[in-house]
């Protein structure tokens, strides 16, 4: 794990300076080391130049620093990331004849792309976001994991006589601390999307004028910074495309997988939650693993949110080495700033992993295994349950004329919320929501956003009426829609529920926020749940034994947990958030106050100050039918807004 950036450009003491201050802003992501290179300019004077920030964890030694030259080919990489195939690329060059000498995964990555160029890239399993440069065709080639894992973003220069043309790093504020970019405004479709799911969506970025590269792309520019090639390197197979798979073969396939997430030359451990899918991790972890395994679980003075005592009890029953990591009120207040300062864009999830990742750092620990990927694979969200039958009652529906169908909804959100409609300040739950889900109608993408959304639209608008008129149907880029449309086209609800599952609140939530978070620590997260391999083998595994009965994941229960006492997971799940909703009432919503009371900053974040300070009020007054994911979000946003001096 690592950070990097390149500015294409002229060569010059100017362009230096900035990829200069673009490395120094990611320092937590690599603070083992720094390297910059930069090619030979071209006859105009231009070329790429690149910097990377190194946490060494493969190959510890001077031949794994990047950027790394092949000095065959005079060809660069620098790479963000873990190839975790790598062993079996380098036995392949090596049949070629191709010596490597690093005992890491990047020198492997930069010979095979040398040697089979940008098709490489479709043979990667791994985590990884990386820039190469071909010397001898002068192009650079960009290029994003299949899931989405390590982030990639871009901008470019909107004058044609600058001085530089293309700028990349791992990090949003990377871009902005090159200082190239001028002046920046908030992009108001980003903000508009954190209204709706709390987090931005792909391929918009909270700053106007960035650009995110896709899951599964690859994109190659010339030396001039010109867009060459935009395509895919990876794509879930499509239905029916390969042979069924067993549960045995899939049981082959899960502890593989998490056998390869174990490679590392440094000590590593694991996020234990107390619910299935870290268990699960940590079990067959605990199996492949030639040394001890540590265990880490969060625990609270709430016992509601308290899973010490069940993680503790898992532990034991693995045999590994357990921490508990003892989180206050005070404690989280006191690094509340540096919490919130480590995303990289605005969100209302992360800091749960932010708080692990600083206590797995002080243990003297660089990589650890969590359990994300687990719910989106095996079925354990509610929506795997809610979806199709609101889809199916959507089709039931469609004869009954449009003016009845609302009259139902609303007497049905009205009856089933009976407890929220009495509130001055309207309730914003999914019942609440009923009257605009029929409108959806068997739409299942829409029903899913409309699901998911903080808000029912109509206080959205009152919300974003200060945002320039910015409107995002159904929460989501045009681009995204159209992505997800074609994923899902063809497939069962179940299996197309899976794939909005990974893709939005995993791979634009999750992903996102937990290697922003953790690299503030320079810890390395690995999901071994989270591969592109065990994503296409489990596409081969028959429904009824994948998802049913959903919400169970009885499929993972049966393959990862094998040899523990089914007893201990007998208990229902309590998730892995922090208690927001009771610190809220005492110092944390103190906090909360002052910043939703800040007028311009509130002005400044797009939103509209009245309606913001209308649902805290109401919020802090016990209304019902409100969760504290709603302020929570608006919180971080003008929060992380003011504190990058970004506006509308």
């Amino acid at each position: 794990m690592c950070g990097i950036a390149g500015i294409i450009g002229y060569i010059s003491a100017e362009n230096r300076t900035s990829l200069k201050r673009m490395s120094d802003s990611m320092v937590h992501r690599g603070p083992d080391g720094e390297g910059f290179w930069e090619s030979r300019p071209d006859d105009k004077g231009w070329g790429p130049m690149m910097a990377h920030r190194r946490l060494s964890i493969l190959d510890l030694s001077a031949a794994g620093a990047q950027p790394m030259l092949d000095t065959s080919s005079g060809d660069v990489l620098v790479q963000n990331g873990e190839i975790y195939n790598y062993v079996e690329l380098r036995n392949e060059l090596a049949a070629r004849g191709h010596r490597v000498q690093s005992s890491g995964d990047a020198e492997v990555l930069l010979r095979a792309l040398s040697v089979y160029g940008d098709k490489a890239t479709g043979m990667l399993r791994g985590m990884f976001a990386f820039a190469f440069w071909s010397a001898r065709k002068r192009q650079l080639v960009l290029a994003r994991d299949a899931l989405g894992m390590k982030p990639l973003y871009l901008a470019r220069n909107p004058d044609p006589n600058g001085t530089w043309s293309l700028i990349f790093a791992s990090e949003v504020r990377a871009i902005l601390a090159s200082g190239l970019l001028g002046a920046t405004r908030l992009n108001p479709t980003a903000v508009a999307s954190v209204v709706w799911n709390g987090f931005t969506v792909a391929p918009e970025v909270i700053v106007q004028g960035l650009d995110s590269i896709w899951p599964g792309e690859q994109r190659i520019y010339s030396g001039s910074g010109t867009e060459l090639i935009r395509e895919r390197h990876w794509e879930l197979p499509a239905p029916g495309e390969m042979p069924p798979l067993g549960e045995a073969d899939l049981a082959k396939e899960l502890e593989d997988t998490v056998r390869l997430h174990l490679a590392s030359d440094v000590p590593l451990g694991v996020f234990l939650s107390g619910g299935v899918d870290s268990s699960a991790v940590a079990n067959l972890a605990h199996k492949n693993s030639a040394a001890p395994l540590h265990t880490f679980t969060l625990t609270f003075d709430e016992g509601a949110s308290d899973e010490g005592p069940q993680a503790r009890r898992i532990a034991n029953a693995i045999g590994t080495r357990h921490q508990e990591v003892r989180l206050t009120q005070q404690s989280f207040l006191d690094q509340l700033e540096a919490a919130v300062d480590s995303l990289d864009q605005p969100s209302f999830d992360g800091l749960n992993s932010y708080v692990m990742s600083r206590e797995v750092s002080r243990a003297g620990l660089k990589v650890a295994l969590v359990g994300s990927g687990g719910d989106e694979l095996f079925g354990g969200y509610a929506s795997f349950r809610d979806l199709p039958r609101l889809q199916r009652w959507a089709r039931l529906s469609r004869h009954i004329p449009g003016a009845a169908k609302d009259i139902l909804a609303y007497r049905i959100a009205a009856f089933l919320g009976s407890g929220e409609s009495n509130s001055q300040f309207p309730p914003q739950t999914r019942w609440a929501k009923l009257p605009d889900i029929v409108k959806c109608e068997s739409d299942l993408l829409a029903l899913y956003q409309m699901a998911y959304s903080l808000f029912l639209p109509s206080f959205q608008a009152k919300l974003l009426a200060n945002s320039g008129g910015a409107t995002l149907p159904y929460g989501l880029p045009l681009a995204m829609r159209s992505q997800l449309l074609a994923e899902t086209r063809g497939r069962t609800a179940l299996e197309a529920i899976s794939i909005l599952e990974s893709r939005l609140f995993l791979g634009e939530r999750l992903l996102r926020d937990s290697d922003a978070v953790s690299m503030a620590s320079s810890i390395e997260i690995r999901m071994p749940l989270v591969d592109q391999r065990l994503v296409t083998q489990m596409n081969r595994v028959p429904e009824s034994i994948r998802y049913h009965p959903t919400q169970k994941k009885a499929l993972l229960r049966r393959i990862g947990l094998k040899g523990l006492p089914p007893a201990l997971f007998a208990q229902s799940k309590k998730g892995f958030e922090l208690p927001y909703e009771k610190w809220m009432q005492g110092k944390l919503g103190d906090s909360i106050d002052e910043t939703l009371n800040d007028k311009n900053a509130v002005l400044s974040a797009g939103l509209h100050p009245e309606s913001v300070l209308s649902l805290w009020t109401a919020y802090r007054a016990g209304q019902p039918g409100l969760y504290w994911s709603r302020v929570w979000a608006l919180f971080v946003l003008v929060r992380w807004c003011r504190r990058h001096r970004l506006s509308i």
